[in-house]
């Protein structure tokens, strides 16, 4: 069974201006977070998403689409990654909408560091917990098969 306690997470990045994963690389340096970058949700989607404690950092507004509808995709796929987005063309309703698609948060820019930094831990440490039940549930099936074999 994989212990995801004590694995190191990783913080995805998904924006198509390279001057945001300029910005955000030293943030994350600054509380010994890996982070890795993605300029389009076609990379995105097309990338094997780590084994290990993660979540997405999005934008809204993509290149090639939309934080929202890859919010959905991502739902569709069973993906249970927490997305956080931070966004400068928010509003009250693209909120409540991702907040009622499963976001992990919200945040519009300008955004304090600090409360990009602890919405980044929380849902780092939803998703390991996550992944520590998923675990735990699949070793105690596996068990349950193995009583029931004759």
């Amino acid at each position: 069974m994989p212990v995801y306690s004590n694995r190191e997470p990783i913080v995805l990045v998904l924006n198509d201006d390279p001057d945001v994963h300029a910005r955000l690389q030293p943030l994350l340096d600054t509380v010994h977070l890996k982070s890795r970058p993605f300029s389009s949700v076609r990379h995105f989607l097309r990338s094997k998403l780590p084994d290990v404690p993660s979540c997405l950092v999005c934008d809204l507004p993509i290149g090639d689409g939309n934080g929202l509808d890859l919010q959905g995709e991502l739902r569709r796929r069973g993906s249970q990654l927490p997305i956080i987005f931070v966004t400068g063309h928010g509003s009250i309703p693209l909120a409540v909408k991702a907040m009622k698609g499963g976001a992990s948060g919200f945040l519009t820019k300008p955004f304090r560091e600090q409360d990009l930094l602890d919405t980044i831990h929380a849902a780092l440490k939803r998703d390991r917990e996550r992944r520590e039940a998923d675990a735990k549930l699949r070793a105690l099936t596996r068990r349950c098969w193995q009583a029931l074999s004759f």
